[in-house]
């Protein structure tokens, strides 16, 4: 693979940084998981056991070891200064080749203050940037309006609801798959949202 499939390390945007994620944040990772396990675990599978150093360790090597793999490219999203998280945005190759769906999640205290949202747009602008993208995807449970709201405000279009095995008390076992085209992304929110946070 070429350096063209892989997007920047490192993203800027007004009050917070968007950067790969490297051994060395298990720390401040661990006190953002701390600080947020309860509102995680209502929707994050991965938060339902008690969060660990160790814990974070491994996914910071795996998240590391993605990226260089050209697997999927996860950034924590820190503050301006980057000694904390703020949250968690990822890009993920499960829906074939062409495809890469967003996920992410926010700490509990910097929620509604739209980070998700700026985040899955400077996402679905990196994704088209890489080659051979045609299409990005954000997944969530239907009774999550919170994370529905995201792709909902960036012009995202809701294409189906399947169902799912659910995992969680919360959770209704319909997954909401919203899409986003190439063709739409140009004059979309999410192309507007990301080029304002770039200052462009």
């Amino acid at each position: 693979m070429n350096a063209s499939a892989w997007p920047p390390p490192r993203l800027g945007a007004p009050g917070l940084v968007l950067r790969r994620w490297s051994e060395g944040d298990a720390a401040i990772l661990l006190d953002a998981v701390t600080e947020s396990h309860e509102h995680l675990r209502t929707w994050m599978p991965w938060a339902q056991d008690a969060p660990s150093l160790e814990g974070q360790r491994a996914f910071l090597r795996s998240s590391v070891d993605a990226w260089d793999r050209g697997a999927e490219f996860v950034y924590g999203v820190f503050d301006p200064e980057e000694t904390a998280v703020l949250g968690c945005v990822g890009l993920h190759r499960r829906a074939g080749p062409e495809c890469l769906e967003i996920g992410y999640w926010v700490h509990a205290a910097h929620t509604r203050r739209g980070l998700a949202s700026t985040a899955a747009a400077l996402m679905t602008d990196v994704a088209f940037a890489l080659p051979g993208i045609d299409r990005t995807e954000i997944h969530c449970d239907q009774a999550n309006a919170a994370s529905a709201a995201v792709p909902r405000s960036l012009g995202y279009r809701l294409d189906r609801v399947q169902p799912r095995a659910a995992v969680l008390p919360a959770e209704t076992g319909r997954d909401m798959v919203w899409v986003m085209s190439r063709d739409a992304h140009g004059d979309s929110e999410a192309r507007r949202r990301a080029l304002a946070a770039r200052g462009r």
